[in-house]
Protein backbone atom coordinates (compact mmCIF):
# COMPACT_ATOMS: atom_id res chain seq x y z
CA UNK A 1 0.00 0.00 0.00
CA UNK A 2 2.56 2.54 1.16
CA UNK A 3 6.13 3.16 0.08
CA UNK A 4 9.11 2.40 2.26
CA UNK A 5 9.84 5.06 4.84
CA UNK A 6 13.32 6.55 4.60
CA UNK A 7 13.26 8.78 7.67
CA UNK A 8 11.50 8.00 10.93
CA UNK A 9 10.93 10.22 13.95
CA UNK A 10 12.57 9.25 17.24
CA UNK A 11 10.00 6.94 18.83
CA UNK A 12 10.19 4.31 21.55
CA UNK A 13 7.94 1.37 22.37
CA UNK A 14 6.85 0.92 25.96
CA UNK A 15 5.00 -2.34 26.53
CA UNK A 16 3.88 -2.32 22.91
CA UNK A 17 2.71 1.32 22.89
CA UNK A 18 4.60 3.87 20.82
CA UNK A 19 5.67 7.14 22.45
CA UNK A 20 8.06 9.98 21.66
CA UNK A 21 11.56 8.80 22.52
CA UNK A 22 12.06 11.77 24.86
CA UNK A 23 9.17 10.72 27.15
CA UNK A 24 9.78 8.90 30.41
CA UNK A 25 8.72 5.25 30.16
CA UNK A 26 8.32 5.27 33.93
CA UNK A 27 5.83 8.14 33.77
CA UNK A 28 3.85 6.40 31.04
CA UNK A 29 3.62 3.14 32.98
CA UNK A 30 2.48 4.98 36.10
CA UNK A 31 -0.03 7.02 34.07
CA UNK A 32 -1.90 4.01 32.71
CA UNK A 33 -2.18 2.54 36.23
CA UNK A 34 -3.54 5.79 37.69
CA UNK A 35 -6.82 5.23 39.55
CA UNK A 36 -9.30 7.70 38.16
CA UNK A 37 -11.12 9.79 40.74
CA UNK A 38 -14.84 10.41 40.51
CA UNK A 39 -14.23 14.16 40.16
CA UNK A 40 -11.65 13.81 37.39
CA UNK A 41 -12.17 15.54 34.05
CA UNK A 42 -10.24 14.03 31.15
CA UNK A 43 -9.64 15.75 27.83
CA UNK A 44 -8.87 12.92 25.42
CA UNK A 45 -7.74 13.19 21.82
CA UNK A 46 -5.55 11.60 19.24
CA UNK A 47 -2.63 14.05 18.83
CA UNK A 48 -3.34 17.27 16.92
CA UNK A 49 -7.12 17.01 17.08
CA UNK A 50 -7.81 20.13 19.14
CA UNK A 51 -6.37 19.08 22.49
CA UNK A 52 -4.79 22.36 23.54
CA UNK A 53 -7.79 24.30 22.28
CA UNK A 54 -10.15 22.19 24.39
CA UNK A 55 -7.86 22.52 27.42
CA UNK A 56 -8.14 26.30 27.15
CA UNK A 57 -11.92 26.19 26.74
CA UNK A 58 -12.36 23.94 29.77
CA UNK A 59 -9.96 25.97 31.92
CA UNK A 60 -11.72 29.21 31.00
CA UNK A 61 -15.08 27.68 31.94
CA UNK A 62 -13.92 26.17 35.21
CA UNK A 63 -12.11 29.34 36.27
CA UNK A 64 -14.58 31.97 35.06
CA UNK A 65 -12.60 33.40 32.18
CA UNK A 66 -9.13 33.02 33.66
CA UNK A 67 -6.59 31.94 31.07
CA UNK A 68 -3.28 30.10 31.52
CA UNK A 69 -0.51 32.56 32.34
CA UNK A 70 2.53 30.47 31.38
CA UNK A 71 3.60 26.91 30.51
CA UNK A 72 3.99 26.02 34.19
CA UNK A 73 0.43 27.25 34.81
CA UNK A 74 -0.75 25.15 31.86
CA UNK A 75 0.85 21.95 33.18
CA UNK A 76 -0.26 22.68 36.73
CA UNK A 77 -3.97 23.02 35.94
CA UNK A 78 -4.14 20.67 32.94
CA UNK A 79 -1.26 18.17 33.08
CA UNK A 80 -0.48 15.88 30.16
CA UNK A 81 -0.45 12.70 32.21
CA UNK A 82 1.56 10.40 29.91
CA UNK A 83 4.24 13.07 29.70
CA UNK A 84 4.34 14.43 33.25
CA UNK A 85 3.39 11.33 35.22
CA UNK A 86 0.36 11.00 37.52
CA UNK A 87 1.99 12.82 40.44
CA UNK A 88 1.27 16.04 38.54
CA UNK A 89 -2.39 14.98 38.42
CA UNK A 90 -2.41 14.30 42.16
CA UNK A 91 -1.02 17.82 42.73
CA UNK A 92 -3.39 19.46 40.25
CA UNK A 93 -5.56 22.19 41.82
CA UNK A 94 -9.19 21.28 41.38
CA UNK A 95 -11.23 21.89 39.38
CA UNK A 96 -8.74 21.01 36.67
CA UNK A 97 -8.62 18.82 33.57
CA UNK A 98 -6.25 15.97 32.70
CA UNK A 99 -4.94 15.71 29.14
CA UNK A 100 -4.35 12.28 27.61
CA UNK A 101 -3.82 10.79 24.14
CA UNK A 102 -4.71 7.30 25.29
CA UNK A 103 -7.13 4.92 23.56
CA UNK A 104 -10.10 3.91 25.67
CA UNK A 105 -8.67 0.61 26.94
CA UNK A 106 -5.57 2.33 28.36
CA UNK A 107 -7.20 5.48 29.70
CA UNK A 108 -7.83 5.42 33.47
CA UNK A 109 -11.56 5.03 33.97
CA UNK A 110 -14.22 5.79 36.53
CA UNK A 111 -17.94 5.75 35.70
CA UNK A 112 -18.27 9.00 37.65
CA UNK A 113 -15.37 10.82 35.97
CA UNK A 114 -16.03 12.99 32.90
CA UNK A 115 -14.38 12.39 29.52
CA UNK A 116 -14.36 14.95 26.71
CA UNK A 117 -13.25 13.33 23.45
CA UNK A 118 -12.43 15.49 20.44
CA UNK A 119 -12.21 13.91 16.97
CA UNK A 120 -10.75 15.54 13.86
CA UNK A 121 -10.84 14.33 10.29
CA UNK A 122 -7.84 12.10 9.52
CA UNK A 123 -6.49 14.16 6.63
CA UNK A 124 -6.11 17.39 8.60
CA UNK A 125 -4.90 15.37 11.58
CA UNK A 126 -2.15 13.83 9.47
CA UNK A 127 -1.01 17.21 8.15
CA UNK A 128 -1.03 18.86 11.58
CA UNK A 129 0.75 15.88 13.16
CA UNK A 130 3.40 16.07 10.44
CA UNK A 131 4.19 19.72 11.16
CA UNK A 132 4.15 19.06 14.89
CA UNK A 133 6.61 16.18 14.52
CA UNK A 134 8.82 18.23 12.19
CA UNK A 135 8.84 21.18 14.62
CA UNK A 136 9.65 19.37 17.88
CA UNK A 137 13.46 18.85 17.89
CA UNK A 138 13.32 15.73 20.09
CA UNK A 139 11.61 13.85 17.24
CA UNK A 140 14.75 14.38 15.13
CA UNK A 141 12.53 14.70 12.07
CA UNK A 142 13.39 18.26 11.08
CA UNK A 143 14.20 17.22 7.52
CA UNK A 144 11.39 14.70 7.22
CA UNK A 145 8.97 15.06 4.32
CA UNK A 146 5.20 14.87 4.28
CA UNK A 147 5.35 11.79 2.05
CA UNK A 148 7.48 10.01 4.65
CA UNK A 149 5.16 10.99 7.50
CA UNK A 150 2.05 10.06 5.51
CA UNK A 151 3.34 6.51 5.17
CA UNK A 152 4.04 6.35 8.91
CA UNK A 153 0.55 7.70 9.68
CA UNK A 154 -1.38 5.49 7.25
CA UNK A 155 0.36 2.41 8.65
CA UNK A 156 -0.38 3.42 12.25
CA UNK A 157 3.33 3.52 13.06
CA UNK A 158 3.36 6.99 14.66
CA UNK A 159 3.45 7.69 18.37
CA UNK A 160 0.22 7.09 20.31
CA UNK A 161 -0.82 4.36 17.89
CA UNK A 162 -3.13 4.04 14.94
CA UNK A 163 -5.46 7.02 14.40
CA UNK A 164 -8.41 4.83 13.41
CA UNK A 165 -8.05 2.42 16.32
CA UNK A 166 -7.94 5.38 18.70
CA UNK A 167 -11.04 6.98 17.18
CA UNK A 168 -12.98 3.72 17.12
CA UNK A 169 -12.15 2.95 20.74
CA UNK A 170 -13.81 6.16 21.92
CA UNK A 171 -16.55 6.35 19.28
CA UNK A 172 -18.00 3.16 20.73
CA UNK A 173 -18.54 5.09 23.99
CA UNK A 174 -19.85 8.33 22.49
CA UNK A 175 -23.29 7.82 24.04
CA UNK A 176 -22.03 6.93 27.51
CA UNK A 177 -23.42 9.44 30.04
CA UNK A 178 -19.94 10.42 31.22
CA UNK A 179 -18.50 10.90 27.72
CA UNK A 180 -18.89 14.02 25.57
CA UNK A 181 -17.92 13.29 21.96
CA UNK A 182 -17.35 16.39 19.83
CA UNK A 183 -15.49 17.19 16.63
CA UNK A 184 -12.86 19.77 15.82
CA UNK A 185 -14.90 20.77 12.79
CA UNK A 186 -17.95 21.59 14.94
CA UNK A 187 -15.71 23.66 17.21
CA UNK A 188 -14.55 25.65 14.19
CA UNK A 189 -18.06 26.04 12.80
CA UNK A 190 -19.76 27.29 15.98
CA UNK A 191 -17.41 27.76 18.93
CA UNK A 192 -20.06 29.47 21.07
CA UNK A 193 -22.40 26.48 20.88
CA UNK A 194 -19.61 24.02 21.61
CA UNK A 195 -18.45 26.08 24.60
CA UNK A 196 -21.99 25.94 25.97
CA UNK A 197 -22.19 22.20 25.29
CA UNK A 198 -18.95 21.63 27.19
CA UNK A 199 -20.11 23.88 30.02
CA UNK A 200 -23.36 21.93 30.33
CA UNK A 201 -21.44 18.65 30.37
CA UNK A 202 -19.16 19.92 33.13
CA UNK A 203 -22.15 20.94 35.20
CA UNK A 204 -25.37 22.90 34.81
CA UNK A 205 -23.96 25.64 37.03
CA UNK A 206 -21.32 26.37 34.39
CA UNK A 207 -23.89 26.50 31.61
CA UNK A 208 -26.04 28.89 33.66
CA UNK A 209 -22.97 31.00 34.44
CA UNK A 210 -22.33 31.57 30.74
CA UNK A 211 -25.96 32.00 29.73
CA UNK A 212 -26.45 34.67 32.39
CA UNK A 213 -23.20 36.56 31.78
CA UNK A 214 -22.70 37.76 28.20
CA UNK A 215 -19.48 39.58 29.09
CA UNK A 216 -17.90 36.42 30.47
CA UNK A 217 -19.04 34.42 27.46
CA UNK A 218 -17.48 36.92 25.07
CA UNK A 219 -14.27 36.91 27.09
CA UNK A 220 -14.01 33.13 26.83
CA UNK A 221 -14.75 33.21 23.11
CA UNK A 222 -11.93 35.75 22.63
CA UNK A 223 -9.46 33.85 24.83
CA UNK A 224 -10.05 30.66 22.89
CA UNK A 225 -9.77 32.29 19.47
CA UNK A 226 -7.06 31.23 17.04
CA UNK A 227 -5.47 34.70 17.14
CA UNK A 228 -5.26 34.74 20.94
CA UNK A 229 -4.03 31.18 21.23
CA UNK A 230 -1.40 31.53 18.52
CA UNK A 231 0.23 34.18 20.64
CA UNK A 232 -0.06 32.74 24.15
CA UNK A 233 0.30 29.01 23.37
CA UNK A 234 3.24 29.45 21.03
CA UNK A 235 4.99 31.65 23.60
CA UNK A 236 4.34 29.09 26.35
CA UNK A 237 5.57 26.17 24.25
CA UNK A 238 8.63 28.13 23.13
CA UNK A 239 9.52 28.57 26.79
CA UNK A 240 9.11 24.84 27.46
CA UNK A 241 11.03 23.66 24.41
CA UNK A 242 13.86 26.00 25.31
CA UNK A 243 14.13 24.37 28.73
CA UNK A 244 12.83 27.40 30.61
CA UNK A 245 10.82 25.50 33.19
CA UNK A 246 10.96 28.11 35.90
CA UNK A 247 10.02 27.48 39.51
CA UNK A 248 9.21 29.77 42.40
CA UNK A 249 9.73 29.49 46.12
CA UNK A 250 5.98 29.12 46.48
CA UNK A 251 5.83 26.31 43.92
CA UNK A 252 9.20 24.64 43.28
CA UNK A 253 7.67 21.47 41.80
CA UNK A 254 8.72 20.30 38.33
CA UNK A 255 6.96 17.08 37.20
CA UNK A 256 9.12 14.00 36.81
CA UNK A 257 8.33 13.75 33.11
CA UNK A 258 9.32 17.37 32.43
CA UNK A 259 12.62 16.83 34.23
CA UNK A 260 13.18 13.72 32.11
CA UNK A 261 12.58 15.59 28.85
CA UNK A 262 14.87 18.46 29.87
CA UNK A 263 17.62 16.00 30.71
CA UNK A 264 17.02 14.05 27.48
CA UNK A 265 17.47 17.24 25.46
CA UNK A 266 20.72 18.05 27.25
CA UNK A 267 22.14 14.52 27.12
CA UNK A 268 21.46 14.19 23.40
CA UNK A 269 22.52 17.76 22.65
CA UNK A 270 19.19 18.52 21.00
CA UNK A 271 18.90 22.20 20.22
CA UNK A 272 15.61 24.00 20.85
CA UNK A 273 13.68 25.36 17.87
CA UNK A 274 14.11 29.00 16.93
CA UNK A 275 10.42 29.32 16.13
CA UNK A 276 7.49 27.46 17.67
CA UNK A 277 4.17 27.12 15.86
CA UNK A 278 2.39 24.73 18.19
CA UNK A 279 -0.80 26.43 17.07
CA UNK A 280 -0.07 26.66 13.34
CA UNK A 281 -3.10 27.31 11.13
CA UNK A 282 -6.01 25.83 13.11
CA UNK A 283 -8.15 25.47 10.00
CA UNK A 284 -10.32 22.84 8.34
CA UNK A 285 -9.20 21.60 4.93
CA UNK A 286 -5.46 22.29 5.00
CA UNK A 287 -4.98 18.72 3.75
CA UNK A 288 -5.95 19.89 0.26
CA UNK A 289 -2.57 21.60 -0.04
CA UNK A 290 -0.61 18.50 0.97
CA UNK A 291 -2.32 15.28 -0.16
CA UNK A 292 -1.68 13.86 -3.61
CA UNK A 293 -4.59 12.15 -5.39
CA UNK A 294 -2.91 8.80 -4.66
CA UNK A 295 -2.59 9.59 -0.94
CA UNK A 296 -6.26 10.59 -0.79
CA UNK A 297 -7.18 7.30 -2.41
CA UNK A 298 -5.02 5.30 0.00
CA UNK A 299 -6.51 7.07 3.01
CA UNK A 300 -10.06 6.61 1.76
CA UNK A 301 -9.46 2.89 1.37
CA UNK A 302 -8.14 2.58 4.90
CA UNK A 303 -10.93 4.79 6.26
CA UNK A 304 -13.58 2.59 4.67
CA UNK A 305 -11.86 -0.59 5.80
CA UNK A 306 -11.41 0.48 9.43
CA UNK A 307 -14.80 2.17 9.92
CA UNK A 308 -16.90 -0.44 8.12
CA UNK A 309 -20.10 -1.13 10.04
CA UNK A 310 -20.10 2.28 11.75
CA UNK A 311 -21.50 5.68 10.81
CA UNK A 312 -18.22 7.51 11.43
CA UNK A 313 -18.23 8.63 7.79
CA UNK A 314 -21.14 10.93 8.68
CA UNK A 315 -18.81 13.01 10.85
CA UNK A 316 -17.01 14.27 7.74
CA UNK A 317 -19.34 13.78 4.78
CA UNK A 318 -17.11 15.65 2.30
CA UNK A 319 -13.78 14.11 3.38
CA UNK A 320 -13.37 12.01 0.24
CA UNK A 321 -14.83 14.46 -2.27
CA UNK A 322 -11.58 14.43 -4.26
CA UNK A 323 -11.60 10.63 -4.71
CA UNK A 324 -13.95 9.45 -7.43
CA UNK A 325 -12.89 5.94 -8.29
CA UNK A 326 -12.25 3.99 -5.10
CA UNK A 327 -14.35 0.88 -4.63
CA UNK A 328 -14.11 -1.32 -1.53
Amino acid sequence: MAQNVNVRPAYQEVDGFKLPKCFSSNCFRKAITYKARNDDIFIVTFPKCGTTWTQHIVHNILHKGKSFECFQDFQKYSPFMEMTGPEAVARMPRPGAIKTHLPFHLNPYSPEAKYIYVARNPKDTCVSFYYHTKMIPAYEFTDGTFDEFFNIFINGENDFGDYFDHLLSWYEHRNDPNVLFITYEDMKADRRSVILTIASFLGKKYEYMLLSNDELMEKIIFQTSTKYMKKCVNDHMHSFLNGKTEVTEEDPYIPEGIQHINQYMKTNNIKPPEEVNFVRKAVVGDWKYHFTPEQSKILKEKFQEKTKGTDIANLWSDLHEDVKDTVI
